[in-house]
């Protein structure tokens, strides 16, 4: 059950790990750690996605190494058998990014779940919130990593002639066709040979929900022609994007474990 509604969150919230996974794209001017001292879901824990991210490399939100995925999960109280419910405020981008980590360190996907609308349509609905601090009691986790879910610079290359798998784009149409300048500074504009560009924003509703599932296949199929498990790497501008798609495909074609390109534009497209 990768997508769950306001509903079943709220007649859940006692029994799970809920998740405020709030990020926001530099240029907004917006803060996730400040709006979930605010106000957010109760009993949610607030994970920063920056901050959770590799801190040697210059770009944003790759990937941590096993040992300090352990550590950040067990600091958040989390074990293995959790069942996870991530949301965010933030037209759930940031919560698909969260959602991938889980599973690319081996949670057991039927147990790691994204809240439908996020807190805006939690709050929309007159649900509960508040500002309360979680007490945290540390726990032991252990993670499983699945290498074969990222794909890196060499091995994109190396598709571009063996065409293993198709790269989808989940940027702007005018940032993949190179029309507009991209947002972060020393990168060209343009996209990697041979992809193919969905938009993110495609698959989701004006209010932030998911398509159904059978406008998600209908989207999916006119992008990709043939859905299936095996030939599908999502790719975005830092890595948060590509995941919404990856989500989003995950829906329609739940044998799809998430694929993507973790130094995506920032990384594939540096001057």
């Amino acid at each position: 059950m990768p997508l769950v509604t306001t509903t079943y969150l709220s007649e859940n919230l006692n029994r799970v790990k809920i998740i405020d996974c709030s990020w926001h794209m530099p240029n907004v001017n917006r803060d996730g750690q400040k709006e979930y001292d605010i106000k957010h879901i109760p009993g949610a824990i607030f994970f920063d996605l920056d901050k959770n991210s590799r801190t040697d490399t210059d770009l944003p939100h790759m990937l941590v190494n096993k040992k300090d995925w352990e550590k950040i999960v067990s600091n958040m109280g989390i074990n293995n058998n959790d069942e996870i419910i991530i949301y965010d405020n933030s037209d759930v981008i940031s919560s698909c990014r969260c959602w991938y980590n889980f599973v690319y360190y081996g949670h057991d996907i039927n147990l790691v779940s994204v809240l439908d609308g996020g807190l805006k349509k939690w709050i929309s609905e007159n649900k509960i919130t508040n500002s309360e601090k979680q007490q945290l009691t540390q726990s032991n986790y252990h993670s499983n990593e699945h290498k074969e879910l990222v794909k890196n610079k060499v091995q994109i290359d190396e598709n571009i002639s063996k065409k293993k798998y198709l790269v989808v784009d989940a940027r702007s149409k005018d940032r993949f066709e190179g029309k507009v300048k991209e947002p972060r500074e020393g990168l060209r504009s343009g996209s990697i040979l041979n992809s193919k560009c969905l938009p993110f924003s495609e698959v989701l509703n004006k209010k932030g929900t998911f398509k159904d599932k059978n406008e998600l296949k209908k989207l999916f199929k006119s992008t990709l022609e043939i859905i299936n498990e095996n030939d599908t790497v999502f790719s975005c501008g830092s890595g948060v994007t590509a995941c919404v798609l990856a989500f989003a495909y995950h829906l329609i074609n739940d044998k799809y474990l998430p694929k993507i390109y973790d130094g995506s534009w920032a990384e594939y497209g540096k001057l």
